[in-house]
């Protein structure tokens, strides 16, 4: 999400984490100050903005125990309702409608409040929204990026060759998936084997043959979660059959046509 401050003015930055009972937060003093309210909603206030402040800001927690960090990004979670307020320094006078829209498009018609809710956000709601005072969309507010994370989803498989596998062959398959953030862990199995084949987004098997046949899956994993594809079918065309293909293709069918013309006679 965008925010825009003034040289000189206060922002604040929020977000929201779980802290585990054993662990303690320490506030840091200055210009950079940081709070927590009873909701776990934590907020970072940023004093006197310079143009040096413009970036992205993550949350980024250490502890005292080795090899121990968490990171987090702008965003929020799928299944989280975030709320969108418009706000204008117009002295508007009465009740006032508002026109929110999303990648420049108009929302409903019937959304006229000045805040703009979300409710259990998914991928779809992913995009860039405005607002403007009535119907005035030349007069709209800058845009502002919702971000929204999510497990992986819609995870597949595809090989490469694509056609008929032969026998000594390479073959290569690919693990795809959509998420926010993209999935950066891959696991390969094959079925009727309890632990995983291999690991990465691509696996691939050098001089293919009937030992390595069966049913291959993966699963893909980010921060949030994970899922499993469906299994595809790999298997190898034998040399046998292959010879027995080849013999019958060399056999000629032929037919030969034989025309008598009898002669013309009279039995005595």
């Amino acid at each position: 999400m965008k925010k825009c401050a003034l040289k000189g003015s206060k922002i604040y930055l929020s977000s929201t984490y779980k802290i585990p009972n054993n662990f303690t937060t320490r506030k840091e003093r200055g210009r950079v100050q940081f709070f927590q309210n009873k909701e776990g909603m934590f907020f970072l206030r940023l004093s006197n903005v310079t143009h040096e402040d413009e970036g992205m800001y993550c949350l980024r927690i250490l502890t005292d125990v080795e090899k121990q960090r968490f990171l987090g990004f702008p965003g929020f979670y799928s299944g989280e309702s975030p709320v969108l307020f418009c706000k204008t320094t117009c002295d508007l006078s009465g009740k006032t409608n508002f026109t929110w829209y999303k990648n420049g498009k108009r929302l409903s018609e019937r959304i006229v409040s000045e805040q703009l809710l979300l409710p259990s956000v998914s991928s779809d709601d992913t995009g860039n929204y405005s607002c403007a005072v009535r119907d005035q969309k030349h007069l709209s507010s800058p845009a502002v990026t919702l971000s929204v994370r999510y497990p992986p989803k819609s995870v597949s498989v595809s090989i490469s060759p694509s056609g008929v596998i032969v026998e000594g062959d390479s073959v290569t398959l690919s693990c795809s998936s959509d998420s926010n953030p993209p999935a950066l862990i891959f696991r390969w199995f094959k079925e009727n084997q309890s632990s995983a084949v291999g690991s990465g987004q691509s696996f691939s098997i050098s001089s293919f043959n009937s030992s390595h046949s069966g049913r291959f899956y993966c699963k893909a994993q980010n921060q949030h979660g994970s899922q499993r594809s469906a299994s595809v079918s790999v298997t190898v065309k034998g040399e046998n059959h292959l010879s027995q293909d080849s013999e019958q293709s060399d056999f000629n069918i032929c037919m030969c046509v034989v025309w008598h013309k009898p002669t013309n006679s009279i039995l005595q």
